[in-house]
């Protein structure tokens, strides 16, 4: 009973985040400013490390976990330097 209910689990995950990836997608692509396609884009890639960690909880291959947290890093440090960059105009002073 227990590994139904998570396999129903992932399976609603997984539907959930794909239907947010769309719309984070969505904006990403139509966003009227820059501001609105970097949030976008940082929201694109949290809803893909979380995909990436439900399929790693479905295979149980700790490869996609790893994926993730490189996913995690990168964005974060790429979102960090758009909007560095959309503030003074250059990411390095």
């Amino acid at each position: 009973m227990s590994a139904l209910i998570l396999g129903w689990s992932l399976t609603a995950a997984q539907v959930i985040l794909a239907i947010a990836m769309g719309f984070a997608a969505l904006r990403f692509i139509r966003g009227p400013r820059a501001q609105d396609r970097i949030i976008g884009l940082d929201t694109f890639y949290v809803n893909a490390m979380l995909m990436l960690i439900t399929v790693g909880i479905r295979s149980g291959a700790t490869l996609y976990f790893e994926a993730a947290l490189i996913i995690a890093l990168l964005g974060f440090v790429g979102t960090v330097a758009m909007a560095k960059f959309l503030m003074r105009g250059e990411v390095i002073e």
